[in-house]
C-alpha cells in the first residue's frame, strides 16, 4: 500500500468532504494477519450486511466458506454454477414451488443475462475488507468502496470524470449489491480506460444499508488519479463549497 496516497486522500477528504464516512477497500489475497476471519454463517446471510462492521472500523477476511449467499459466491468468483432453476427464482417463480423475486420479466431473459457475467479468478483466495484509515503498508487494496448519499456521490462522480473526454467514466450495471462493489469494479481494473461503478440498487440488499445510501466503487488506479486531481478540480470552487456546507449539516 502506498502510504503517501493513504495520507493524501485522508487530508483531501477531510478538506473537501468534511467528516463524511470514510471508504472501505477490498482485495483478493492474504490479509497477512491484519484482519479477523469472518465466521461461517449458520444460515443465509448478505455480505452487504456484514460490511457494516467494516464501515465501523473492523477489518474482516471472508473465505469462501464465509460467503453464504449463492449469488455472492458466483459474483465473487467462488462458484461458477448458479442454483437449479435460478432463472425462475430471479423472475416469475414457479407456482406452488418457488416464489420469484421478479427482478427480470422472464426466465429466458435471466438465462441471457448470465451469458454476460464474467468469472472472477478468486481461486479460493479470501476477500479482505478494511476501512481506509486502517490500511498498513503491507496491505494490497484493489478496489475502493464508498457508501454515500447523493451530495457526496455528486462529488465522486464529477471527480471520476474530471480528466476524461468521453462522458461515461462512471456506469451503473444491473447487479446485486456485492456485484456492484466487487465484481464489476474488479473487471474495470484491467480495462483500457477504467471506470467507477455506482451501485446498491439491489432491492434485496437495500435493507442492509441506511436509507438514501448508494455505493461508488472504483479500482485503485483510477482512485489514485482522482485523489491527484482534487486540488485543481471543482472541489476548490464556490459551487462545491455550497454543497460541502450542506453535506456538513446532514
Amino acid at each position: 500500500m502506498d502510504m503517501e496516497l493513504k495520507e493524501k486522500f485522508l487530508s483531501g477528504w477531510k478538506k473537501y468532504f468534511g467528516e463524511v464516512e470514510l471508504p472501505i477497500v477490498c482485495w483478493f489475497g492474504n490479509d497477512k494477519g491484519t484482519a479477523a476471519k469472518a465466521a461461517t454463517p449458520k444460515g443465509w446471510s448478505c455480505l452487504i450486511a456484514d460490511l457494516a462492521r467494516v464501515r465501523r472500523g473492523e477489518s474482516l477476511s471472508f473465505g469462501k466458506e464465509a460467503v453464504a449467499c449463492g449469488g455472492a459466491r458466483r459474483y465473487l468468483g467462488y462458484a461458477e454454477q448458479i442454483r437449479p432453476k435460478f432463472e425462475y427464482f430471479l423472475s416469475c417463480g414457479i407456482p406452488n414451488e418457488m416464489e420469484g423475486e421478479r427482478y427480470k420479466r422472464t426466465p429466458e431473459i435471466v438465462l441471457e443475462t448470465q451469458k454476460h457475467l464474467a468469472h472472477l479468478p478468486a481461486d479460493d483466495r479470501p476477500l479482505v475488507f478494511k476501512r481506509w484509515d486502517n490500511l498498513v503498508d503491507r496491505d494490497d487494496p484493489e478496489i475502493v468502496i464508498f457508501f454515500a448519499k447523493p451530495d457526496v456521490l455528486s462529488g465522486l462522480f464529477t471527480l471520476a470524470n474530471f480528466d476524461r473526454v468521453e462522458p461515461n467514466g462512471v456506469f451503473c450495471p444491473f447487479a446485486p449489491g456485492c456485484g456492484s462493489i466487487v465484481h464489476f469494479p474488479w473487471l474495470e481494473m484491467n480495462a483500457e480506460s477504467p471506470r467507477a461503478v455506482i451501485g446498491m440498487f439491489d432491492v434485496s440488499a437495500r435493507p442492509c444499508v441506511p436509507a438514501g445510501t448508494l455505493t461508488f466503487a472504483v479500482p485503485l488506479g483510477l482512485f489514485a488519479k482522482m485523489v491527484g486531481c482534487m486540488d485543481e478540480s471543482f472541489l476548490i470552487t464556490g459551487s462545491w463549497d455550497k454543497v460541502r456546507r450542506r453535506i456538513g449539516k446532514e
